[in-house]
């Protein structure tokens, strides 16, 4: 704890645990959604995310001067970040800052709702500094609000260390009044350089707004400074778009297939720059992709990461509000084409929003260019500006710090409903009441995470007069949270009569304005059900509410023993470790033989696992084929593959009779010169959107024969090349082909692949099986789905779960896989991925499944769904980053699989034997005596029994 200013103290925790809340919406110029996104930690570097390295806009201010980006807020608070408070950007060219007489011809930045002293507004400046060299600090501040004479603003820096926590450095301070901005001076050097360094403003009391107009910090010896400075500007600082904002009119611009046009405003003075004097307007479109474009070749280079920003608006058309996006168009020299999404918002004709985002060219590419895109036909997209940079390298996250985090223990308020429903309050005008009956036995899945506990009450909550289906119970736990813990949801739930069918009933968070998924199950009028899930939030909520609701409006709803708890990890791993040596290892003997066993005895024995036969592969796409980084870590890491589009049928056949299976053919040869074995994806997909527009124009009878003519080109092909095939993807979620062939024309699908390719497991393949939270797709609906397939004759081979996970649970994971493992099919999780802002939670969550997976043993393999960034279908999922550098969340993978190898060192008893416990797998042995050293290998494969293993020397 340290003194920040006069008025107040703070604890470390308290500054470390908190997140900024969202913006004033009506002091902010953007509109929400470019909010959202300069708000969202990806783009803030305090977030240990990866930035655009930039350098201030003040052409006195370059790389080497000034070390802070956007230094004058010319864009907007893009790499600063509001320290648990609100944060926007004024243009002062129109307007003074309150309670100051001086105009201004910039921008300032308004740091408001601050609630404690040390709230301010910060920039990560690690990559920038150096030790041992002296920094000078100049800004101009200002304040407003309630205020009494004057206040101090502080200068201060924010140093983290993972071994050492945090501490702080006080630059300096000035006294600040509301009738003028003042000058803040101050130096600083660190004699060693920390983990992360962040500079920021605090100081004023709480309710006092601070205003900041520049922030200069410079090298007193530029000498000292020159390899930071070399640092910044060899990471490619400059921006590679020519004439980004159109000062140069339109030169180096042009329509993509439609007419640009340059302007100072539109809609008579309506529509004028955000920044800048010109924007330009990509007009007469006829297609969606037509737009803006500007050529990079030779630009760009090959394995490095770009930031992209743009600013755009729509106009025209009656369209209020349309998709604009930011795309690459890549040319390989082979002439093959690629179309990268870089970044993507919704736009609206009543103001500009800015887009970010990133990409990288995994080959060397002929041609690039980048445009703008989206729209529907006949609307104009209005570009302001476009900025694409080199990628700051991502600082590493550190483990969150959580005080107390008090496992196991119940936030709920009279759960028990020993004191009526206090605590509790109906949402809606609904009705509740206290009646008895309820089951007094924890659920199932609760029971596996809290172990020996009280039993229930048998009190439940009534709820009556439900004229809304989200109508039930509801309580407030804003302050009962903690940021970045797991939360297990838990409780007892049934209807009433007066029901048409089966209900679904919903264990839902309100956070702020988010609606958070608990749980889900889908209940009969018959008696008790279960409701379990998990959650956890990432970032301060200013009010958090937890209800049930579900049934439809008139349906009574019965409420009991709802449970919300911490759950800790390492108390599950500690028995998933006994779990995993309970099925996954094997007693071996080596019983040696070929000389005289007198002379073997106390011979030296070393046993090394080579390699784990468990499966454990990865999504890999043709474009990641060219990046030989990504090619080396996968092969090194990983044992299987899937391809993430190249097989499916939109993209082999994406016109009828125009055939692409280079793609595939490329893949195939690349794992199969590595002893990679390929699962195939798929060979259909049920979900609508997902069907190419000639299948879905085609009638039934056509359609028929396309289906049949997929099946035969694709089997025949790679006959014996696939070892698994995801025969009809989320057939839980999706029918089209259902409803347009009739239902056999499932079934009929696996018989006519198994005869194609009878050497191939067919699977089944659906999400949110393992998680609580889809009811379309809980384990009871999956079984009952593979029953039905099994009935018409369909040979499903395995079940796959596809793993898109969010805060997993081992115990509700557990449950779904105890019960799919009753139909005695392998499972495999096929699509694996989990995503957490912070890497070491990220890490956390997939050690959690990875661990769930391979101490189940009806489990046979493991997917991840990707694991380099920029390549994977969610965000903040990654285990290397873009640029190839191993996050915490890869080094815990990295971990596990050192962890699943097995090695033995002793010598060899008097019965000429040597016994030990291993994986599966693959083994080396050495047997060095005085005279000799002999080699050799054997394998260990599954078996109850001690496996036995003569080893002639």
């Amino acid at each position: 704890m340290r003194r920040v200013s006069a008025c107040c103290f703070i604890s470390l925790f308290s500054r470390t645990n908190q997140k900024h809340k969202d913006k004033d919406k009506d002091k902010d110029k953007l509109t929400q959604r470019s909010r959202e996104a300069m708000e969202n930690p990806m783009y803030n570097a305090g977030n240990n995310v990866e930035i655009a390295v930039r350098k201030a806009n003040d052409s006195n201010h370059g790389c080497a001067t000034n070390i802070v980006l956007n230094h004058d807020f010319s864009e907007g608070l893009h790499l600063w970040h509001p320290n648990n408070c609100d944060g926007f950007v004024v243009s002062a060219e129109s307007a003074h800052p309150e309670g100051t007489s001086e105009k201004l011809g910039g921008n300032y930045a308004v740091v408001s709702n601050r609630k404690e002293c040390w709230q301010g507004l910060e920039q990560d400046i690690t990559a920038r500094v150096s030790p041992g060299s002296t920094y000078t600090v100049s800004a101009r501040v200002g304040v407003s609000g309630p205020l009494q004479g004057s206040t101090d603003v502080l200068a201060t820096l924010k140093l983290e260390n993972r071994g050492s926590g945090t501490s702080y450095l006080f630059i300096g301070r000035t006294s600040v009044s509301k009738e003028k901005w003042e000058k803040l001076e101050g130096t600083f050097s660190l004699p060693a350089m920390p983990d992360r360094v962040v500079f920021y403003f605090e100081g004023p009391s709480p309710g006092v707004d601070i205003l900041i107009e520049s922030v200069v910090i410079t090298c007193s010896s530029p000498s000292e400074c020159e390899s930071v400075s070399q640092r910044c500007f060899d990471a490619g600082d400059e921006n590679i778009i020519l004439n980004p904002k159109f000062e140069d009119g339109l030169n180096n611009w042009s329509g993509r297939g439609c007419k640009i046009v340059l302007h100072d405003s539109m809609a008579d003075g309506k529509i004028v720059p955000l920044s800048g004097k010109y924007f330009a307007s990509a007009t007469e479109r006829t297609q969606n992709w037509n737009g803006i474009q500007q050529e990079i070749t030779g630009k760009v280079q090959r394995k490095l990461a770009y930031d992209v920003t743009a600013v755009v608006r729509i106009f025209g058309n009656n369209v209020t509000n349309s998709d604009v996006r930011v795309t690459l168009w890549v040319q390989t020299p082979n002439l093959r084409e690629q179309y990268i999404g870089v970044a993507n918002a919704q736009a609206t004709d009543k103001d500009w929003v800015q887009l970010q985002g990133k990409f990288l060219l995994n080959g060397s590419p002929s041609k690039v260019v980048i445009y703008v895109e989206g729209p529907p036909s006949g609307t104009d997209i209005l570009l302001n500006s476009l900025i694409v940079k080199h990628a700051e390298k991502t600082p590493p996250s550190f483990p969150p710090v959580i005080e107390n985090p008090a496992f196991g223990v119940n936030i709920i308020q009279n759960s028990s409903l020993s004191d009526g429903t206090n605590g509790w309050f109906p949402l809606g005008n609904c009705t509740l009441s206290v009646a008895t009956g309820s089951p007094h036995i924890l659920p199932p899945m609760a029971r596996e995470s809290l172990g020996p506990h009280e039993p229930l009450s048998g009190r439940y909550i009534l709820v009556t007069n439900r004229t809304q289906t989200w109508m039930g119970p509801a309580q407030m736990i804003t302050d009962k949270l903690k940021l970045f813990l797991t939360y297990q949801v838990s409780g007892w739930v049934r209807i009433g009569s007066g029901a048409s069918g089966p209900q679904n009933v919903n264990v839902a968070l309100g956070v702020d304005s988010q609606w958070v998924n608990g749980g889900q199950v889908e209940v009969n009028g018959d008696g008790w059900h279960e409701i379990g899930g998990s959650f956890r939030i990432e970032k301060q909520p200013s009010k958090v509410m937890v209800y049930v609701q579900g049934p439809s409006p008139g349906v009574d709803l019965m409420v009991a023993g709802v449970q919300i708890f911490p759950v800790d990890r390492q108390a599950r791993f500690r028995y998933l470790r006994r779990q995993t040596d309970l099925n996954r290892k094997r007693d071996v003997i080596l019983k040696f033989s070929g000389v005289d066993s007198s002379t073997l005895l106390g011979t030296v024995v070393l046993v090394k696992q080579t390699q784990n036969t468990f499966p454990l592969g990865s999504c890999v796409s043709r474009t990641n084929v060219d990046n030989e980084d990504f090619v080396d870590f996968f092969t090194k890491n990983f044992n299987w593959a899937v391809f993430g589009n190249e097989l499916k049928w939109y993209w082999t056949e994406p016109q009828q009779g125009n055939f692409n299976y280079n793609d595939a053919d490329e893949m195939l040869a690349l794992c199969k010169s590595h002893n990679i074995q390929t699962r195939g994806h798929c060979i259909f997909w049920e979900v609508i959107n997902t069907v190419q527009s000639w299948v879905q124009a085609l009638n039934k009878n056509d359609l028929m024969t396309a289906v049949q003519n997929r099946l035969t080109g694709l089997l025949t092909r790679y006959k014996g090349k696939f070892m698994h095939y995801d025969v009809n993807n989320e057939m839980l979620h999706g029918s089209f082909y259902q409803d347009r062939l009739g239902k056999d024309i499932r079934a009929n699908m696996f018989k006519t692949a198994h005869q194609l390719d009878p050497s191939a497991l067919l699977f089944v393949n659906d999400y949110h099986v393992e998680d609580g939270c889809d009811t379309r797709s809980s384990p009871e609906k999956y079984i009952q789905h593979i029953l039905d397939l099994q009935e018409q004759g369909a040979p499903v081979g395995g079940i796959g779960i596809q793993g898109h996970i969010d805060s997993p649970v081992g115990p509700i994971v557990c449950s779904a896989l105890d019960k799919l493992g009753i139909l005695g099919l392998p499972i495999w999780f096929t699509e694996l991925d989990v995503s957490s802002i912070n890497e070491c939670v990220r890490g956390d969550d997939l050690e959690v499944m990875l661990r769930e997976a391979f101490a189940h043993p009806a489990v046979d393999g493991i997917m991840l769904w990707g694991f380099w960034e920029l390549f994977m279908s969610r965000n903040n999922s990654h285990l290397v980053n873009a640029e190839g550098d191993i996050n915490e969340a890869g080094k815990r993978y990295l971990a596990l699989r050192k962890e699943w190898l097995s090695h033995a060192r002793g010598h060899i008893d008097d019965q000429g034997q040597f016994q030990f416990r291993g994986f599966h797998g693959t083994y080396s042995l050495e047997i060095i005596n005085s005279s000799k050293k002999v080699s050799k290998t054997f394998v260990v494969d599954n078996g109850d029994l001690p496996l036995v293993v003569p080893i002639d020397l």
